[in-house]
């Protein structure tokens, strides 16, 4: 039997998951960027097993995350037929992520600053 090193979310993990998750980040979004930041490259059955989420779970984090541009996907054929194995890496380091998660939040702020300003003024001169 071959031995194969899996990672799975710890409990700093878990903290990490739960603060991204008060700050708007969906938890499997989350736990799937956590995950595969952990790999050099993976397959999304190490995803599963290390963020403890189902295979559609991790296929719409994935998604979102390519989306975003901060992971990239690389086919790796098989020998043989069927189907190639997707293989998932970071494409920057996780505090360039979080840096960008922190300045579409400052963003939001600031619109809702601007929006309460607005309605403020529009109260006001009534």
């Amino acid at each position: 039997m071959k031995q194969k090193n899996v990672y799975m979310l710890d409990k700093d993990d878990g903290k990490a998951v739960d603060l991204f998750f008060s700050l708007g980040m969906p938890k499997n979004l989350a736990k799937t960027l956590l995950c595969i930041s952990q790999f050099d490259e993976c397959k999304s059955a190490d995803v599963e097993k290390g963020a403890d989420l189902r295979q559609p779970e991790v296929s719409v984090a994935i998604q979102e995350l390519r989306r975003r541009g901060w992971i990239k996907k690389r086919d790796l054929k098989k020998k043989g037929k069927g189907r190639p194995v997707h293989i998932y890496k970071t494409t920057t380091d996780l505090s360039e992520i979080l840096n960008t998660f922190e300045q579409e939040k400052l963003k939001e702020v600031e619109n809702v600053k601007n929006d309460i300003s607005a309605l403020k003024n529009i109260i006001q001169n009534k």
